[in-house]
């Protein structure tokens, strides 16, 4: 009797012990799947490209309704992990938010920056020519050599009429103008930083639609140039390229660090909020 007691405690004690270790392998394999958001390089890398096709970026918007989880959650998990199914993305997020939950909160918060301003892509269409058209690619890293190697760090929208000044350039998001003037790879530029921290730049401007100053208060839709093909050199240098808008957009880290993100993504949903203007 004493020695079925001695056996039973025994097999309970190593019952426990095993299911302790299985217990600790499964959060071992849990946490393992979240390890690379511990790697800042790596993490910041997937946050540059932003690959966020339209139709799934609608999905997320159609998951938030049903969940506690926003759309900005979504993204971050699928930027993470690719994954596009909202059981999947629950799961992954449920992993995130019990083990790093700063982490996934700093990465909502730089998504938020991206997305949550956006109301209109920024060149409008034409009230009387259908044939003045915009195209753009994803150009996200393409080689680049004025002013030394780099890779290019926006989205080119080009002009199907290649005639500086023609096309009007609108503001993305209502901000506050934080950069504005020459710049030698960007010629006439201006920076928009939007009210939820992410900087919206516009690049190779014909002119400016007013004498805007650091500190302006900017409407989305507001009109702030024109289309042209100015930079690559001194003040005033023009034709080095064809008439394009160059949009570049940037995010702060924690850390105060900027890092750019890819617009092509951006404009891609964009793409059909568009306001008509006369040119």
């Amino acid at each position: 009797m004493k020695f079925c007691k001695k056996a039973v405690i025994h097999l309970l004690a190593i019952t426990a012990i095993l299911c302790f270790i299985t217990t600790l392998t499964g959060h071992i394999q849990e946490i393992a799947k979240i390890t690379h958001l511990l790697d800042e390089e790596d993490t910041i890398g997937l946050l540059r490209q932003q690959q966020v096709p339209t139709e799934q970026y609608k999905e997320f918007q159609k998951y938030e309704k049903k969940s506690d989880f926003s759309r900005y959650d979504y993204l971050v998990a699928h930027i993470l992990t690719e994954k596009t199914k909202k059981k999947e993305l629950d799961e992954y997020l449920q992993l995130l938010y019990q083990y790093h939950s700063q982490g996934i909160r700093n990465m909502k918060k730089l998504e938020y920056a991206v997305w949550k301003d956006l109301e209109y892509f920024p060149i409008p269409l034409s009230k009387s020519e259908n044939g003045l058209t915009t195209s753009f690619e994803n150009s996200w890293l393409f080689d680049r050599n004025f002013g030394g190697n780099r890779g290019h760090e926006g989205t080119d929208i080009m002009a199907s009429q290649n005639e500086r000044g023609r096309y009007p350039v609108i503001s993305m998001t209502e901000g506050v103008i934080e950069k504005v003037g020459w710049l030698e790879l960007g010629g006439y530029r201006i920076g928009v930083r939007s009210p939820n921290g992410g900087y919206f730049y516009y690049a190779h401007l014909y002119d400016y639609a007013k004498d805007f100053q650091v500190g302006d208060e900017i409407k989305a839709g507001e009109l702030l140039g024109f289309m042209g093909d100015s930079g690559y050199g001194a003040e005033g240098t023009v034709g080095k390229f064809a008439v394009h808008l160059h949009v570049g957009i940037y995010i702060n880290d924690e850390a105060g660090k900027e890092i750019s993100v890819n617009p092509y993504w951006v404009l891609k949903w964009m793409q059909p909020k568009r306001l008509y203007y006369n040119y």
